[in-house]
């Protein structure tokens, strides 16, 4: 199940890749980003594009590790189970 899951994100960010060499090729035009009363140097639209995704892929990155909760080691865990849920656990080998 895991190989197929990033087999799909592979597909999507080589499709997205493809996807903005054509549209930046197309697109050969400078172009300044305003904001407020800021002005960048001019540079093409596939270029500020290709940043803007990157940017995005690396801080994407970083996401699941700000909202995934630390996990408690299995065998911390059965030692705070009671006698009666450990021997739940406790298999004979036949």
């Amino acid at each position: 199940m895991r190989f197929i899951a990033n087999l799909i994100t592979s597909l999507i960010i080589a499709g997205w890749i493809a996807t903005m060499s054509v549209f930046s090729i197309q697109n050969i035009t400078p172009y300044a980003l305003k904001f407020l009363q800021f002005q960048s140097i001019q540079i093409p639209i596939g270029v500020l594009l290709s940043i803007s995704v990157g940017t995005g892929f690396i801080l994407g990155s970083f996401v699941p590790l700000l909202f995934s909760s630390p996990k408690k080691s299995s065998r911390r865990r059965l030692e705070e189970m009671n006698v009666d849920e450990f021997e739940e656990f406790n298999f004979e080998r036949r």
